[in-house]
């Protein structure tokens, strides 16, 4: 039998026994490029989290009706808070003092309210004589301008948009019926908005604390560490974001009363209420503002408000920014007008006015976790729990 065996030629190496298991495994990795490896641990690592993102999106989306009054109910309490404390310092109990601040953050919304209402009121007639002499002298100017619209013309226009309308209709119907349906849902909000913020200021700090104990034992000193500074920029934000659109109100609403433009304080109001969209809200309420003056004072008073308009912008942009919301936001205004976008593509209006105090939080939040700071406070809170076992053992 061993005459029958085969034996190699001599001088030819034997091949190399191919690796099984573990040591196929080590060989395999070996074989990886360091930088392919890399890359791909951060690849899965980038998708496992932007998957959980995205399902927490469509659970925003989902909940929006819950979320969204949440959310101004954060942004009322950042406001009212720092008022509260200044109250209870002051030797009121703390239902006092909230039921102080609440009352008086009703009073104020609850008079801007009515002062736009009152002035609408007062000026209805003679912008309704400005209308009809706006329309007069636009009908003049089709006739005489290149266009050439002859009144035949300009009625058959005005028969296929009353047409236009009557085919719609039932598109109307469905419209009427889905604002009260949303005048319900407003309700329902405003009443949420209501019970959160009270809730919030009544036991807040409550509240994080059950949210800080949904998080392993080990991480809970970081997350409550980044939410204590997330707060803390939270209700800087509001309160400079407060000062900025006051700004912004009293500027474009001076320039608006000096030209003469019907309801003026209306339109300041309304610029006070956008501007808490940062750089965006002035603007568009501004533009606003030039069309009344272009259709119902003249063109050179839409050329002179545009010019007010802009001049208030870069007054935000160059002085107000960088002094006095950069120290509260810390977010590159390129961000935060990129932010802005981004929120009025994904939820609108709510997206646009919560994108920038959300991206101005989670940077804050984000920076003190990877600071490191948390580590040291962790680590005495850890020889403190470790010091109250042995004492209970003892």
């Amino acid at each position: 039998m061993a005459l029958l065996r085969k034996s190699a030629p001599r001088g030819v190496p034997r091949p190399e026994p191919v690796p099984t298991g573990p040591a196929r495994k080590a060989q395999v990795e070996a074989s990886i490029p360091v930088a392919v490896e890399i890359a791909g641990q951060w690849a899965w690592r980038i998708l496992a989290v932007t998957g959980a993102l995205v399902v927490f999106g469509l659970l925003i989306v989902n909940l929006k009706e819950i979320v969204i009054p949440f959310m101004v109910a954060l942004l009322i309490s950042a406001l009212l808070v720092p008022f509260v404390n200044f109250l209870r310092r002051n030797g009121l109990p703390k239902w006092l003092s909230i039921v102080i601040a609440l009352v008086v953050f009703i009073v104020v919304v609850g008079g801007l309210i009515f002062l736009v209402v009152v002035q609408v009121r007062a000026g209805l007639p003679d912008l309704e004589k400005r209308s009809v002499s706006a329309y007069t002298n636009f009908r003049t100017f089709l006739k005489t301008s290149p266009l050439q619209v002859t009144d035949s013309q300009y009625n058959s226009y005005l028969a296929q948009i009353g047409k236009a309308i009557q085919s719609d209709s039932k598109n109307l119907a469905s419209g009427a019926l889905t604002i009260g349906t949303s005048g319900l849902h407003l309700l329902t909000g405003a009443l949420l908005v209501l019970f959160s913020t009270i809730f919030l200021l009544i036991d807040g700090t409550g509240v994080w604390r059950w949210v800080t104990k949904l998080f392993p034992r080990r991480a809970r000193t970081a997350v409550d560490g980044a939410g204590k500074a997330g707060w803390l920029t939270l209700t800087t934000f509001v309160r400079v974001q407060v000062f900025v659109a006051a700004v912004n109100a009293v500027g474009i609403g001076l320039f608006a009363f000096f030209l003469g433009l019907p309801l003026a304080i209306p339109i300041a109001i309304v610029v006070f209420l956008a501007s808490f969209i940062p750089v965006v809200g002035a603007i568009a309420t501004g533009v606003i503002a030039v069309a009344i003056a272009l259709v119902y004072v003249g063109p050179i008073q839409a050329v002179i408000m545009l010019g007010g308009v802009l001049g208030v912008h870069l007054l935000e942009a160059h002085v107000l920014q960088p002094l006095v919301m950069g120290t509260a936001v810390k977010v590159h205004p390129l961000a935060v007008v990129l932010g802005v976008a981004a929120g009025s593509y994904v939820a609108g209006i709510p997206g646009a006015l919560f994108a920038v105090p959300i991206l101005a939080t989670i940077n804050v939040m984000f920076t003190y976790v990877a600071s490191g700071e948390w580590r040291a406070l962790s680590k005495r809170r850890a020889e403190e729990d470790a010091a109250a076992t042995v004492l209970e053992t003892t």
